[in-house]
């Protein structure tokens, strides 16, 4: 599923439970602590599904532990995303030389939990929400914001180092092209001659599910 919104230098693989989880290195097992079961097992299943991942691009196995603010930490020349939520997992890796950053994210296809709109998304993008709603009232497009900032985030933080805010990202989503286009309200990092990086993606709703992408090539 994630790979339709994938490129072709980007090496993914998903799972749709825990069953195929393999064993943890050791310093990932030290990093879970007394983690319930339920997250051990999520936690297990998604760095299986990150080194089959990197198998395909031909590296070793190795241990994806936890980073500066709590992002993976990837093998040298490596960069990725991992993610999970009810009855999906999902890693993406690509070599650094092709790929600058990646962030995936998935969510149960749902509406948005009570009041966290507010928290999530400006007034201008709840008018925007409202709108697709009349136009596919099917899609829950509150998820899919949420999850399309989710992954902004994601490719944001190995770049910068920094948090970024729901509100310091206004999103456009393009309901026919599966996209989403992203403005920044705050500093970005830049490309060579202080162009702004963008930090758009991709969406696709599917089997109760939304997963979304930012993948920004070299």
């Amino acid at each position: 599923m994630i790979e339709q919104i994938l490129p072709a230098q980007v090496a993914s693989v998903e799972a749709y439970d825990d069953s195929g989880a393999g064993e943890l290195f050791a310093e990932e097992r030290a990093s879970l602590g007394d983690a319930a079961a339920k997250r051990a097992a999520e936690f297990a299943t998604v760095r299986t599904c990150a080194r089959q991942a990197l198998t395909r691009l031909g590296v070793p196995a190795a241990a994806v532990v936890r980073g500066r603010g709590g992002a993976p930490h990837w093998p040298e020349g490596i960069v990725g995303s991992m993610t999970h939520c009810r009855g999906y997992r999902a890693a993406a890796v690509a070599h650094a030389v092709d790929i600058v950053t990646i962030g995936i994210d998935a969510e149960i296809h749902g509406p948005a939990a009570d009041g966290v709109l507010p928290y999530i998304a400006s007034v201008d993008e709840r008018a925007q929400l409202q709108s697709l709603s009349r136009q596919d009232p099917h899609v829950h497009w509150d998820r899919v914001l949420f999850s399309a900032k989710e992954s902004v985030y994601k490719a944001w933080f190995p770049l910068t180092l920094r948090w970024l805010d729901f509100t310091e990202a206004v999103v456009a989503i393009d309901p026919d092209r599966g996209r989403f286009s992203t403005r920044l309200l705050v500093t970005g990092p830049t490309w060579p001659g202080d162009e702004p990086v963008r930090f758009d993606g991709r969406w696709l709703v599917r089997d109760g599910l939304v997963v979304t992408a930012v993948v920004i090539g070299n």
